[in-house]
């Protein structure tokens, strides 16, 4: 008998040790595959301390502080992180510009990243559940909408389209361009500023520059009821065509091309920075990505380690 255990406890020893080099094999060889890092951009990301996050995962579901439902890291109702989530420690993002996300009233609260934004950059983001959304037609020389389409135009020539929109450049009387949509009109060349009837204004003053983006959170089936809403008629459409997702539900049937919500925020941005702006891009919004990034690794090593990669 006490061979027989000897001999159980060795096997049991071994099978332990096999499994913790499996695992350790299984999280290495998801950090050094050449194609994970080239199709993981979130590892290049330049973010605060997640540690409070870890010792969050560790402690498991807590009460969110406001309405005591019981979530993990943050309440996806109230926008706000739980109890063992201090505020103090979560990081602070500052836009260059004020975000609307317009949410789908079937949109699981649970599985959108729109609440990351709120979290993040608090006094830049407003979420609104469609179909209680504002009116944009007063201002929308100064706001766009992300969102692919046949009229969408890249974030380099936001100023240019702009100009279509200032309130001098509108025209309004009955006879002239107004009675057709904005973005049905054709492009605009440098060459063509300068219209002899005045619909179009040459001026690339502080009335052209953009102040709010709209994103809408929702799956792409959901999109159509929000997208032809009168109220978000006749803005200036943006298609970020350039990144792909990292989303871990991402839709079949898609493009990698079609992104989250918090990805579609941080990519603008990060273009938004470097095209409009023209400054260098040092990590300024690395941050919005915060609990994504924290997110995608616990899903990639749940996944890898139960042999889904």
């Amino acid at each position: 008998q006490l061979t027989m255990s000897l001999n159980s406890s060795t096997l049991l020893n071994e099978e332990n040790a096999q499994g913790a080099k499996r695992n350790t094999e299984c999280l290495e060889s998801l950090l050094q595959t050449p194609s994970l890092i080239q199709e993981n951009p979130l590892q290049q990301l330049q973010l605060a301390s997640q540690e409070v996050l870890e010792k969050a995962k560790k402690s498991g579901r807590s009460k969110c502080p406001r309405c005591s439902s019981s979530r993990m890291f943050y309440c996806y109702t109230c926008c706000i992180p739980v109890e063992t989530v201090p505020t103090k420690e979560i990081p602070t993002v500052k836009l260059p510009l004020k975000i609307d996300i317009i949410k789908h009233p079937n949109e699981t609260d649970g599985k959108s990243t729109a609440v990351h934004a709120k979290l993040l950059a608090p006094d830049d983001v407003t979420i609104y559940k469609y179909p209680c959304i504002p009116e944009y037609e007063e201002k929308r020389h100064e706001i766009a909408l992300i969102f692919p389409g046949p009229n969408s135009v890249s974030v380099k020539d936001i100023a240019l389209h702009l100009q279509k929109y200032t309130k001098k450049g509108v025209c309004s009387s009955d006879n002239d361009c107004s009675r057709e949509p904005l973005l049905k009109q054709a492009k605009i060349e440098p060459e063509e500023e300068k219209n002899p009837n005045g619909c179009i204004s040459d001026s690339r003053s502080e009335d052209t520059r953009l102040k709010k983006i709209i994103f809408i959170d929702s799956t792409w089936n959901q999109t159509n009821k929000i997208i032809t809403d009168e109220r978000l008629q006749g803005l200036l459409q943006i298609e970020l065509k350039t990144r792909k997702t990292c989303f871990w539900r991402h839709q079949k049937g898609k493009p990698d091309t079609y992104l989250s919500t918090i990805e579609a925020i941080y990519y603008f941005l990060v273009d938004y920075h470097q095209e409009i702006l023209e400054e260098s891009y040092e990590g300024q919004y690395d941050n919005l990505l915060f609990f994504f990034s924290f997110m995608y690794s616990l899903i990639k090593d749940a996944k890898c380690c139960a042999g889904k990669e």
